[in-house]
């Protein structure tokens, strides 16, 4: 008679155990649901694998390029609508709010949908509405087409991961994540040097435009992507209101308070995100598929990873939203010639990222996360103390030493995540490390068009503050090096 199956997380066999309560040990708590489809088959067949790859690859870089182009833009927007800079810095925190709002009830949805159709979905409402970001005047429209926009993005990132375990044979999945990360990389590289273009020849509402037909070829080959297999499963409606609740409320009260409202009604705010979070929470340790992965998080070498992880977005975001500002401002340089020189810090990063991860299948991520870190903060500081007269070579450097550390540390990470969490949990993994990021961004956005409205954006200041966040990233990257050290 076979003996007891051995756990997903310490490989190590228990006896079974019939649960009787609702809350279960967040350790060793794993769903019940059924297998992945990428473990159900080996992948779509050629040449279908190769169109469904083109799809999903062509979706993603039109929200990668979508999504970022706009920060090259910021000056540009500022002036051409009137408003100050830190109000159009809400172009960028207004996507990435209903981004990270959005990102775990929307991936919550797929299973009843059917992956390829939430996904299809998705890519038509973020193509339509960032045409629609062309025939923006003003700040507001620009702002709920933006909202509108980043749900269709949520639709699309939410579920990416799923569709390339169905699409990959199981034993070239790995590959394929990996090629999938460079075409991202590759189009955030692309993002800012073809913004810097577009204003360079046109008007900014173009740069939106610009990446149209990237989700146009993807929907005429979405056919290809994988069969939807919806299933009748419950949604979780007052767990999607609560998710979506307490990241809005939390993020508008922070973002509420840099642009000079009431401080008493943007600590309310803070205060009950805080509040419904804290039920959402609570809620979520008694659900069988929780919709935050809080048995994930509850794994120190998770936990700690998920944290380091969004300081660092944090520290990128606040530095990278006020460049531009400082590029144009301080040393007179035209939208053309940001993009060019901030093209740098993506380029690096799209190099050592997958060095990065390579060497994480026999190096320490503790180790590499932390050089990371430190070589992304030394950067960081050299840029924040350049001189006045620095050339384009001056500014390119530092910016790729920013970039190289940052890839060195994100990759690994993220993979560390992977690595440490059960097979049928990968899903939800994905979903953790998406929606860390977007959260990371966010506040990092917010934080640097903080600054930015105190007249602290266009000096030293972001530069200092990003670093001290960055020094805070690498300190999460040596406790766990000491943690395993110590468990060795």
């Amino acid at each position: 008679m076979p003996g007891p199956a051995p756990c997903d997380y310490c490989h190590a066999a228990h006896p079974k155990k019939t649960r009787r309560s609702g809350r279960s040990s967040a350790k060793h708590r794993v769903s019940a649901d059924a297998p992945e489809p990428a473990e159900q088959s080996g992948g779509l067949p050629m040449p279908r694998r190769l169109l469904a790859i083109i799809a999903a690859s062509f979706g993603t870089a039109l929200v990668v390029i979508d999504g970022s182009i706009a920060n090259v833009a910021l000056p540009t927007i500022a002036r051409d609508l009137g408003v100050s800079g830190s109000s159009a810095v809400l172009v960028v925190t207004v996507y990435q709010l209903v981004l990270v709002m959005t990102m775990l009830p929307i991936a919550a949805l797929a299973d009843r949908l059917g992956h390829r159709t939430l996904y299809q979905y998705g890519l038509i409402l973020f193509t339509v509405t960032t045409i629609l970001c062309f025939f923006a005047r003003s700040l507001p429209f620009l702002l709920v087409v933006r909202a509108a926009q980043a749900l269709g993005a949520a639709a699309v990132l939410s579920i990416t991961a799923v569709l390339l375990r169905s699409i990959y044979p199981p034993k070239q999945l790995g590959r394929g994540l990996g090629i999938h990360a460079v075409i991202s990389s590759s189009a955030s590289a692309f993002a800012p040097t073809l913004g810097g273009l577009v204003l360079g020849v046109a008007s900014w509402p173009w740069i939106f435009a610009a990446a149209a037909p990237f989700g146009i070829v993807s929907m005429l080959l979405g056919r290809a992507l994988p069969d939807p297999e919806p299933r009748e499963r419950p949604y979780d409606f007052l767990g999607a209101m609560l998710c979506a609740s307490t990241f809005g409320l939390i993020v508008s009260g922070i973002e509420s308070g840099v642009h000079g409202n009431s401080p008493v009604v943007s600590a309310a705010m803070v205060l009950a995100g805080i509040l419904i979070g804290r039920a959402f929470v609570k809620r979520e340790l008694s659900a069988s598929e929780p919709m935050l992965p809080i048995d994930l998080l509850a794994v120190p070498a998770l936990g700690l990873a998920a944290l380091g992880g969004m300081l660092c977005f944090v520290s990128a975001m606040t530095l990278i939203v006020t460049i531009p500002f400082r590029l144009q401002n301080e040393y007179g340089l035209s939208p053309g010639e940001v993009g060019a020189i901030f093209a740098v810090w993506p380029l690096t990063t799209l190099i050592l990222a997958p060095l990065g991860g390579a060497l994480s299948d026999r190096v320490s991520v503790a180790l590499l996360c932390g050089s990371g870190s430190l070589i992304a903060a030394v950067g960081m500081l050299l840029f924040a103390f350049q001189p006045h007269d620095a050339t384009w070579l001056d500014m390119a450097w530092r910016l790729s030493l920013c970039g190289g550390g940052f890839g060195l540390f994100a990759a690994p990470n993220a993979r560390s995540i992977i690595a440490a969490t059960p097979v049928n949990r990968t899903a939800a993994a994905g979903g953790l490390i998406a929606t860390n990021r977007l959260l990371g961004q966010t506040l990092g956005a917010t934080m640097g068009a903080a600054l930015l409205a105190m007249g602290f954006g266009m000096g030293r200041a972001p530069g200092i503050v990003a670093a001290f966040l960055m020094g805070l990233t690498m300190l999460t990257a040596i406790s766990r090096f000491r943690g395993k050290s110590q468990s060795a």
